[in-house]
């Protein structure tokens, strides 16, 4: 499905009053035509024709996804960006980059539309009732979305929260509280905020780990094992080339973590 219209098809759900939830599930369910897909699987089409039609639709799961990743990257970004109560060009500018990136400018005008909309939305709907409504989509993401795609989901959020210079108390409360719903864990949240201190901050390396200064040096290296399974950027990478470049970044920052406390232990 062309970027414009199931941006629009989720316009007209907003302008309709429609629920998060609902736009969500939309999304995840039926972000690319499956009609289309329907007629023309590989395996309805002549013998001759296969490995085109394989390699045509193995590119609509491909579109599917990372369109399926950019919508719920807008919805849950709308929460994070306002988590604060202040909307910061900083925070709106990251989230246009990466639309940018990944789908060109006319993608990061209409995601910046989305987005302004989901303000109005929020204000319209108050703070509580919007944040079940972010509950709601972070579960309908964890039922539809593989745990490798919501690890770097998680990531990009805690991104946008960091793209000011400070991740305020009320922006973390929420990325953990998004994390739960998602059925990841407030560790992963930590790990991730201490990112790009973990080279050179030995306890911020243990965070990054998600292990303690205590842990034994089998478990550090159970740990790093875990992680960098966890995290290795092929298993994101048929979302694009953009989100490939910012799990290797994560990656590179885990064994930079890694390579801290080994330093510090004398291990090798």
């Amino acid at each position: 499905m062309a970027l414009g219209k199931w941006i629009g098809g989720f316009l007209g759900f907003i302008s309709g009053g429609g629920i998060l939830g609902m736009l969500a599930g939309f999304a995840l369910g039926s972000l690319f035509d499956k009609g289309l897909d329907a007629v023309n699987t590989p395996d309805n089409l002549s013998s001759a024709d296969n490995e085109a039609a394989r390699q045509r639709y193995r590119q609509q799961s491909y579109e599917g996804q990372r369109n399926s990743f950019m919508f719920c990257l807008l919805v849950l970004s709308s929460y994070i960006i306002k988590a604060d109560g202040r909307v910061m060009h900083s925070e709106m500018e990251f989230v246009r980059s990466f639309l940018r990136n990944n789908f060109g400018e006319a993608a990061a005008v209409q995601g910046d539309d989305i987005l302004r909309k989901l303000f109005e939305k929020q204000k319209q709907m108050g703070n509580v009732a919007y944040r079940d409504a972010m509950r709601d989509a972070c579960v309908q993401i964890a039922r539809n979305m593989d745990v490798a795609q919501r690890l770097q989901l998680l990531n990009y959020l805690v991104l946008i929260a960091k793209a000011d210079g400070q991740v305020t108390p009320d922006e973390t409360l929420a990325l953990k509280e998004m994390a739960r719903y998602m059925g990841l864990s407030e560790q992963e949240v930590d790990s991730m905020l201490n990112l790009s201190k973990g080279a050179g901050d030995l306890n911020a390396a243990y965070r990054v780990l998600e292990i303690s200064p205590q842990a034994t040096d089998i478990e550090v290296k159970a740990a790093y094992r875990r992680m960098a399974l966890k995290h290795h950027p092929d298993r994101v990478a048929t979302l694009g080339d953009d989100v490939k470049h910012a799990a290797e970044r994560k990656f590179q920052e885990i064994n930079e973590a890694k390579e801290r406390i080994f330093k510090a232990r004398g291990m090798t």
